[in-house]
């Protein structure tokens, strides 16, 4: 019976790992040089953010806590070139989505937006965009996590500035400055817009390695969309109870619920019988204790549907009403 020498060890093995690699290295190459063109540096009076090109009338999408309170800012494209001079469109704090306008959109080229909705956990993705005001840098990782809901960092113990439905977990490291830019697929289309990382309590509430979030392309260039045609937001798909409320902190030192400061006239709350000074403890029994776990159920309804609100009344007394919610004004 005739035999045959086996192959050295490895050989088959190595040659085809650094085929693989190879064609992967590629693809980042081609996809950086694709996308990069498509996205800005965008430079406020008090910070520095990015953006990402949306058509070729000079409208940029990026962050709403990048433009701040400005309403002019300065946009350099990653790719080099002068500064151009640019203002706000319009901004929706509660999506953290702005839109902002150069005023010479010579050479812009908008990048090419995904549907986000057939993303793959485990997809490559990458992050581009200026942290630490390093302009068109590029960080790799992976679509970790599906359907997140979170909310951005408390103001004043009130309202959080964004509460993101469905966000994109992913692993690519978000710095400050990547805000605003660019989460890309292999194919060079934006899937997502990073937004911000998790905090870990152990680190001070300093950023938790490897868990960054985005808010997905199909809600960035909905809200977008809305602001280039009416020039603002028209329609928010965020359910809301009809309330002002800020986090009502116990004796013992924890969050305990939402606090009624204000509700508005004609809305659900006020159908329901919520008024000002009850306290809103729970939402179809998940425990409301902030406003940043108020909003985060809420993220997950729809305008008019229906919610049973628990409520705490100054009397002592416990009420559970149904809520029909309303849409969320911009």
């Amino acid at each position: 019976m005739p035999t045959t020498s086996p192959p050295p060890s490895g050989s088959a093995t190595t040659g085809a790992t650094a085929g693989s690699a190879h064609e992967l290295e590629v693809a980042y190459e081609t996809v950086i040089k694709d996308v990069l063109p498509s996205i800005v540096q965008i430079s406020t009076a008090v910070g520095i953010g990015s953006g990402i090109v949306y058509d070729t009338a000079g409208h940029i999408v990026t962050n709403a806590h990048v433009v701040g309170e400005a309403t002019k800012m300065e946009v350099t494209l990653a790719t080099g070139g002068a500064a151009r001079k640019a203002k706000v469109v319009a901004s929706f704090p509660a999506g953290d989505l702005a839109v902002i306008k150069v005023d010479d959109p010579r050479g812009l080229t908008p990048a090419k937006f995904a549907d986000s909705s057939k993303l793959r956990v485990g997809q490559i993705v990458l992050a581009m965009g200026t942290p630490l005001g390093y302009s068109g840098s590029v960080t790799n990782g992976i679509v970790s996590a599906l359907g997140r809901t979170v909310s951005e960092p408390q103001t004043d113990g009130g309202s959080p500035v964004a509460t993101i439905a469905n966000a994109i977990q992913t692993s690519a490291a978000i710095n400050p400055g990547n805000s605003g830019g660019a989460l890309v697929d292999l194919s060079g289309q934006v899937v997502g817009i990073p937004t911000l990382t998790a905090s870990d309590p152990e680190l001070g509430s300093g950023p938790a390695p490897g868990i960054g979030f985005a808010i997905p392309s199909n809600t960035a260039t909905d809200i977008a969309a809305q602001i280039v045609k009416d020039g603002r937001v028209t329609n928010t798909r965020k359910a809301a109870l009809g309330i002002v409320g800020r986090t009502v902190i116990g004796a013992n030192g924890a969050a305990v619920g939402v606090g009624v400061v204000r509700v508005t006239r004609d809305g659900g709350a006020t159908r329901a019988g919520i008024g000002e000074g009850d306290m809103i403890v729970t939402v179809n029994g998940t425990d409301t204790p902030t406003m940043s776990a108020l909003s985060e159920v809420l993220a997950k309804l729809k305008p008019g549907g229906q919610a049973k609100v628990e409520v705490l009344k100054p009397s002592g007394r416990v009420d559970t009403v149904t809520v029909t919610l309303s849409q969320l004004t911009a």
